[in-house]
């Protein structure tokens, strides 16, 4: 039972297996829950951990439904804010290095970085709900419980960034050997068996994803990082717990919902995997983002 607002970094060993199911393979209902999800978090793409989420559905439904009202409230943008900018301060604290003049010096005008700063944008802005929703997910199935306060005030307006910005994914078996070498050292150095969406959208242009990850990839083992990514991880478990709580979600009614679907202990650890590498995921974000600033 948690009793105070720590929840600790905690990497599930083994990492288990996880099935995402992806929005090509989503049934009627399930696509029609997924269309909802972005549109309330203002993304244009399914997050690898909601997917992995959904292929618990009765967790997923219940999940989700209590998750829902918040996710579409003023509180919860503002909250999501103030995590990307503790992120965001957390990243440069690590030093990352300019790029917009090596990048022009590769060939790239500003047009072209100007992309990848949008590109960035879309997972700057959308990390932070995915993050928060994996955070709530394990508070509850660990047994804490979210605030007794139900009230929220809806959000209206944009808050994401442009509907126009489409990921082009480049997969494993897209890409040519020294990307895949990358896709490899990032598996290594983070401990995962995937690469995360972002980093596949990033490799869109191999020659500034290469570098960017290279000025990167050096601080990923130094207890100063480690130190950066926890207090981000902090930030959110502390966020989730002041947040009110609208769908009423319960650690006894997930617990319930996710043992129907299969071992408890299962889903956790899948939880738990999320909500552990989705800190660090979102304080390297913010880390490329620190290198393109004008």
């Amino acid at each position: 039972m948690i009793v105070t607002a720590s929840l600790p970094r905690l990497k599930p060993h083994p990492i288990p297996a996880i099935h995402p199911v992806p929005e090509y393979l989503a049934d009627a209902r399930l696509s029609a829950v997924y269309e909802e999800t972005k549109a309330v978090f203002q993304v244009p793409w399914m997050g690898v951990v909601t997917m992995a989420f959904a292929h618990y559905p009765t967790f997923f439904e219940v999940l989700w439904g209590g998750y829902r009202d918040l996710a579409g409230s003023r509180e919860f943008v503002d909250a999501c804010a103030a995590l990307r900018a503790t992120a965001e301060a957390a990243a440069a604290d690590l030093g990352p290095t300019p790029f917009c003049a090596e990048l022009a010096s590769m060939g790239y005008a500003e047009p072209e970085i100007d992309e990848i700063r949008k590109l960035n944008e879309v997972f700057s802005h959308g990390n932070m709900p995915y993050l928060m929703i994996a955070v709530a997910a394990r508070l509850l199935l660990e047994g804490g419980s979210l605030s007794a306060g139900s009230v929220v005030t809806p959000f209206a307006g944009r808050h994401g960034p442009s509907r126009d910005t489409r990921l082009l994914l480049m997969e494993a078996h897209h890409v040519d050997a020294p990307t895949r070498a990358v896709f490899d050292d990032i598996k290594a150095r983070l401990g995962l068996p995937f690469v995360n969406t972002d980093y596949r959208a990033f490799a869109r242009w191999p020659s500034y994803f290469a570098a960017a990850w290279r000025d990167l990839a050096g601080k990923v083992p130094t207890a100063a990082y480690e130190a950066k990514i926890r207090k981000v991880h902090d930030a959110a478990v502390e966020s989730m717990l002041a947040l009110p709580n609208p769908g009423g979600l319960s650690s006894n009614s997930l617990i319930e919902a996710a043992r129907k679907d299969a071992p408890l202990e299962e889903i956790l650890n899948v939880v738990r995997l999320f909500q552990w590498l989705l800190p660090g995921l979102a304080t390297n974000v913010a880390y490329f983002r620190t290198q393109l600033l004008r």
